[in-house]
């Protein structure tokens, strides 16, 4: 009887391994983050060739001491950067829009250091939202602040992202103007060609796609809004521009 017990013992142990390791397994497929490949419809397209000039007007925001400063606390609390620099490697544009009817709103919302009046995001720090680029309803292109400087635009993405925003969407509607469209396919050009290592274009509803891939660098897990903007007719138009010969 002994043996016979110690046998059946012996199986009912190698049942219970097998069981584990099945659920190991499930487990590891349950959590397995998202392919490269899965960002492929955002990688960045360009057939046509660049601007041989594009006009960019001046309009810096105020980046003093004290904007600096919170750049690199925000760079250290979300992204785990402790540095005196705050220059940027980019690698993805993002496109959005203002949610207002005319450019001096956005812009004298950005030009402070510190941010006000978004409890949504002053979790996040004190660090004022901003972006690299304006564009106005007639495709007039502002730029704000360098392109290799870090802007509060899209979260877990800041430190890799160049940040356009188009004046328009007011209410979530997809307004923006032909004239917006082409000026941001202007505009992603002459980035691409002085940045070569950009290898994205999303608009800023797309961003949560490159959670759980290395682009993602945001520490705090549910740091995270849902986005609409720029619209899916609007990166479709501006996608195909850039794709068109």
């Amino acid at each position: 009887m002994f043996p016979n017990s110690l046998q059946k013992s012996k199986k009912f142990v190698i049942f219970i391994m097998a069981l584990f390791a099945c659920a190991s397994s499930l487990a590891s497929i349950a959590i397995l983050p998202p392919k490269e490949n899965d960002l492929t419809s955002m990688a960045l397209d360009i057939k046509a060739a660049p601007p041989s000039n594009i006009d960019i007007i001046s309009k810096p925001i105020l980046f003093d001491k004290e904007r600096i400063k919170l750049t690199r606390q925000y760079r250290l609390e979300h992204y785990g950067i402790k540095s005196k620099s705050i220059v940027i490697q980019p690698r993805i544009i993002v496109l959005h829009w203002t949610g207002s009817k005319n450019l001096d709103s956005p812009y004298n919302t950005f030009y402070p250091a510190t941010l006000k009046g978004r409890p949504e995001l002053t979790k996040g720090g004190a660090l004022n939202v901003s972006a690299h680029f304006l564009v106005d309803r007639d495709g007039t292109i502002y730029q704000l602040m360098p392109t290799n400087w870090m802007a509060r635009h899209t979260i877990g993405l800041n430190n890799i992202a160049i940040g356009i925003e188009n004046v328009g969407g007011v209410d979530n509607q997809e307004d923006l103007t032909q004239a917006q469209v082409d000026a941001n396919a202007r505009l992603v050009r002459y980035l691409k060609m002085k940045y070569p290592k950009i290898k994205y274009l999303i608009g800023h509803y797309e961003y949560g796609k490159f959670r759980h891939t290395h682009w993602w660098q945001e520490k705090d897990y549910n740091y995270f809004t849902v986005k609409t903007d720029p619209g899916e007719k609007f990166m479709r138009l501006v996608r195909g521009a850039l794709s068109s010969q």
